[in-house]
């Protein structure tokens, strides 16, 4: 007989308004107006500035500056200093115009102030959709959790994404596959979040191809969009090993937030399929595959992505290290057991880039 129970607070909740389509972010001032702020703050990362500065323009009156300071995995000491700046500016809303950086740098910043959240995604990371945000501190990144890092309003705009180079949208949307792989066998995950972890993964697998072969095709884009869509609230169901390694990768070793978790996902997902055959059937059903770790693996290699730690500056000398933070920071949600030895193995695999074996 089947049972399951939510733990509540952050876990499956999702933000209360999602306004998706094509121009949707040009109706960004009338979000600000429906929460009734009047001194927005955009951030951005310096990149995206360009971009944020449009919105910048129309949001007019309602906007008291631009802080194009974000950076991946959101060092604690860029946190400290802009939110000192937003409470210094007395601003009642924050508007994230970008990918994880801007986004995890608002929630960082409203975990402290309190005030409302409007993001507008141009990547397909997936954090616009939860209340957990990573922070490095000391070179390593330790996840935090909180309502009030929950966006209020997100905006899907797929004509934002349409230039995004196709090596960044394919890191970016493994990255948010690995959100419906690693949420299919955590306790923490509703029905309703299974659901959209599977129509998420069937959507990315369908949309990446056809926006890796024409990244200008604004349908692919926006089917690639809405697969992530479904994968960051399928990440709000909860997350186990695969987030964990990929946050050591990242906050300790510098491996770009996207590749890492394309480069150990297939093997991670082999892992965990002895442990969680039932989820990992589901999952592959949804996504027409009898492999799934297989079916990651041959999508990464066919998009052009490094299949190879190596190829990403990662030392093989360092593995031994990273598997003990990864078993020291690891949340107890993993269906396999997270030990040294496991993470050694597969940190292992992906130094040398095989494709992962079926499970028998």
């Amino acid at each position: 007989m089947r049972e399951f129970s939510t733990p509540g607070d952050i876990y499956n909740a999702l933000p209360p308004r999602v306004v998706f389509g094509v121009g949707a972010s040009d109706r960004v001032g009338e979000e600000v107006d429906r929460l009734g702020a009047k001194r927005a703050l955009v951030l951005s990362t310096p990149g995206r500035s360009g971009m944020a500065e449009r919105v910048v323009e129309r949001l007019g009156g309602r906007c008291v500056g631009l802080m194009p300071e974000a950076i991946s995995q959101v060092p604690i000491e860029l946190l400290h200093r802009t939110r000192a700046k937003a409470r210094g500016m007395d601003v009642d809303c924050l508007v994230s115009v970008g990918g994880g950086a801007s986004i995890g740098l608002g929630k960082g910043i409203a975990l402290d102030l309190d005030v409302p959240v409007i993001t507008v995604p141009t990547t397909y990371s997936g954090s616009e959709m939860t209340g957990f945000c990573g922070i490095t501190i000391e070179g390593v990144k330790r996840m935090h959790q909180s309502l009030r890092m929950l966006a209020s309003t997100v905006i899907y705009d797929p004509a934002l994404s349409v230039s995004l180079p196709v090596a960044v949208s394919a890191a970016s949307a493994l990255n948010a596959l690995a959100h419906c792989v690693d949420v299919i066998y955590v306790p923490t995950a509703s029905p309703v979040i299974i659901q959209a972890a599977g129509e998420g993964a069937r959507a990315i697998l369908d949309a990446l191809p056809r926006v890796a072969r024409q990244p200008d095709d604004l349908e692919a884009r926006a089917d690639l969009l809405y697969g992530a869509y479904l994968a960051g609230a399928a990440l709000t169901g909860g997350f186990a090993l695969q987030h964990g390694l990929a946050h050591v990768l990242g906050g300790t070793y510098g491996v770009p937030h996207g590749l890492s978790h394309s480069l150990v996902l297939p093997h991670v997902t082999a892992y965990n399929a002895r442990f969680a055959p039932a989820g990992m059937a589901k999952l592959a059903a949804s996504m027409g595959v009898t492999d799934v770790a297989g079916a990651i693996f041959d999508m990464t290699k066919a998009v052009g992505l490094p299949i190879r730690l190596t190829e990403v500056g990662f030392d093989g000398g360092a593995i031994d290290e990273a598997a003990r933070i990864t078993v020291e920071t690891d949340n107890g949600l993993n269906p396999g057991p997270v030990t040294v030895e496991a993470v050694r193995g597969i940190l292992e695999a992906a130094l040398a880039g095989r494709r992962p074996e079926p499970v028998a």
